[in-house]
């Protein structure tokens, strides 16, 4: 036993009064099965793109030619997940009809022989993809939204994507940390170094570096104002957790803002398993701002491989 824990960075073996942790990855003698669930938490009401979001899901939001939850359900198939799980609110209708067979549509470009365009229609869900759909009832905060995934997800680890953090790297984001998962078998914060002003934005991570990706977390404070921030390492909106962290969410009182926060989950976690904070190599647009939103539409525009040889000599000759 303790030679697979060294190997692999399971849960820390000992609490701080000697008593031996379960260990939670373990089943019989056979590993837990890899990552093959992912929450997406799409509950939120978007109040920072108003009055764009007023009628509209901000996740369905475009960024060029596709809606901002389709980049990240397209980050996770890549990944290996096969269960999407969307944690929606009232509004949400759109999304849930993004991810389903549109008939007239697909007929129509039938009839039409807009074969390319109906390629892309059937691209959207792949055969071997399933989206379950949960409702949150009452917007408590990102805790909660995972929490109501609890029962879809079961004892087993899975991922949770932001989608208005639109993630771009090779490869993508969330494989690099499902990589990471298959190594250590323990949790995996994605995280970026923030300037010390923004970390009154971010979970805030501390602990001891394991190399120059990844850190062995030992901290982790929501929203830290500057001067009281224990590191600049801010978690970005890509997670893999283990199915412990339902219990510690479960058993949070009401963090920062009256909700019921994620980080305070992963918190308690620590005291009885590792998570390990890594990262990404890529590049993060935080598209719920405005700001955001505009730098990934510019710049993935510039990439687009039809779009973008146009659209560039179209910059370089604007008078404004």
């Amino acid at each position: 036993m303790p030679e697979l824990i060294k190997k692999t960075g399971f849960c820390r073996p000992f609490n701080n009064f000697g008593v031996l942790h379960t260990f939670p990855f373990l089943r019989g003698n056979t590993l837990m099965q890899l990552v093959k669930k992912a929450i997406f938490p799409v509950a939120g009401l978007g109040t920072r793109f108003l009055p764009a979001t007023k009628a509209q899901p901000k996740e369905m939001m475009p960024v060029v030619d596709k809606p901002l939850i389709q980049y990240a359900v397209e980050e996770a198939y890549a990944a290996g997940v096969r269960e999407m799980i969307f944690v929606t609110g009232r509004h949400k209708r759109a999304i849930e009809d993004h991810f389903d067979m549109t008939y007239e549509l697909e007929v129509s470009l039938e009839n039409a022989q807009k074969h390319e365009l109906l390629k892309v229609v059937r691209s959207i869900k792949p055969k071997d993809m399933e989206c379950i759909y949960v409702r949150q009832a009452q917007a408590l905060g990102l805790g909660h939204a995972v929490l109501c995934a609890q029962r879809l997800v079961g004892d087993e680890p899975f991922a949770v994507l932001l989608a208005d953090d639109l993630m771009i790297g090779e490869p993508p984001v969330l494989k690099q940390m499902v990589d990471q998962f298959n190594d250590w078998r323990a949790s995996i914060l994605a995280v970026q170094e923030v300037p010390a002003e923004h970390t009154k934005r971010y979970g805030i991570v501390a602990g001891t570096l394991v190399n120059d990706q990844l850190m062995d977390i030992s901290n982790i404070v929501e929203k830290p104002a500057p001067e009281v921030a224990p590191s600049r390492w801010g978690v970005a909106g890509r997670y893999i957790l283990t199915p412990g962290v339902f219990h510690e969410i479960a058993n949070q009182p009401r963090g920062v803002g009256g909700e019921i926060q994620l980080t305070d989950g992963i918190a308690a976690l620590l005291r009885r398993e590792k998570v390990f904070a890594y990262r990404y190599e890529g590049r993060r647009y935080d598209c719920g701002s405005k700001d955001g939103f505009l730098e990934a539409n510019v710049e993935l525009a510039l990439r687009h491989p039809e779009l973008g040889p146009a659209f560039r000599d179209y910059l370089r000759n604007l008078e404004i």
